[in-house]
């Protein structure tokens, strides 16, 4: 039986199956996943745990006689078989069609795995625990369904986001949930529930740098540069490392070099948005700063290896000044 993950926490209330199976590449999704079915175990009565992780000569065998092993004790037991892959070779896949024939009595596997290719959803060994338990495939929560998951992680926290509140937690974290998570309880520890406001999501991350660094960016590509000198002087002041305030320069005018490359080339800009993954806030600034040709951006490239020099050693420059310059051009206003 194949489950969304949406659906695992309801049927673990209602039946509990022999087998689990989780599979995917996006970490904190698998590790709640894999926590609800432990603790649905525990409160089911398997009161031990035995892992085997498949890691460099792993034993297939290992696998039916910890099996066969467990079912000599009274108490009931999961077993976790952690796989590196859904290439599991010919052995492998003998061992799990053969366990799942036969499961072993008062035992709950649950199988963990990355993201499994569409050719190894149709092997034997796969569509044997698809019969016998239960298989959760785990998707990356990305473009427009990572708004409604931070506001709902928010909500279930006791939170209750302002307008653009959540909007500015998506574009610090990126799509890591992990970090998402993070953010989520340090507001809840800052704040206590209730009412989250912009002002308050900003305060409790000033002392993060990426935030002022990615603030840095978007003010310096809507325009405003005295704001943009002010958050650099911030920067240095702080003690920031310059490869750190590089790399979200670079990293920014390297995306505006390949959009607007692209642009050039007669590809409409509405679709280059979406191919690069741009939040709707942010559209409106990208809009502005591609008005400005795509060689604009490749010399600011170069700039930017300029600074990476100075920051190496090999040229005399101050790279805060470098940085100043790459960050005139990033808001159009002329050379110094």
């Amino acid at each position: 039986m194949r489950l969304r993950i949406e659906q695992l926490a309801n049927h673990l209330q209602q039946q509990f199956a022999p087998v689990y199976l989780l599979s995917g590449d996006e970490p904190l999704q698998m590790q709640e996943a894999a926590d609800a079915i432990r603790h649905a175990a525990r409160q089911q009565g398997y009161s031990e745990r035995v892992v085997l992780d498949q890691g460099s000569g792993f034993d297939w065998s290992s696998l039916n006689s910890a099996a066969d092993t467990l079912s000599l004790f009274s108490e009931k037991r999961l077993l976790e078989l952690r796989l590196s892959s859904g290439k599991v070779g010919a052995e492998g896949g003998r061992s799990l069609s053969a366990y799942c024939e036969r499961p072993a009595v008062d035992t709950l596997l649950l199988i963990t795995l990355p993201k499994l290719e569409r050719s190894q959803t149709n092997s034997k060994w796969y569509q044997a625990v698809d019969r016998l338990g239960v298989v959760v495939q785990i998707w990356p929560v990305e473009g427009g369904r990572l708004i409604p998951w931070i506001e709902q992680r928010l909500r279930d926290a006791g939170l209750v986001p302002e307008s653009g509140v959540v909007e500015m937690l998506a574009d610090r974290v990126e799509g890591n949930l992990l970090a998402a998570n993070q953010e989520i309880e340090k507001l809840l520890l800052l704040y206590g529930e209730g009412v989250i406001s912009a002002e308050k999501l900003i305060e409790a991350v000033a002392d993060s740098a990426r935030f002022d660094i990615f603030t840095l960016v978007d003010t310096l590509l809507a325009g405003d540069i005295v704001k943009g000198i002010r958050i650099l002087q911030g920067l240095k002041a702080e003690g920031i490392a310059a490869p750190v305030v590089l790399w979200a320069l670079s990293r920014e005018i390297r995306l505006l070099a390949e959009m607007g490359f692209e642009l050039g080339g007669g590809k409409p800009l509405e679709r280059i948005m979406v191919e690069h993954r741009v939040w709707d806030r942010r559209k409106p600034i990208l809009r502005k700063a591609l008005r400005r040709r795509a060689d604009h951006w490749q010399r600011l490239l170069v700039d930017c290896s300029h600074a990476d020099r100075a920051i190496k050693g090999l040229d005399a420059a101050d790279p805060w000044l470098l940085f100043q310059q790459l960050a005139r051009g990033m808001a159009g206003s002329p050379r110094m």
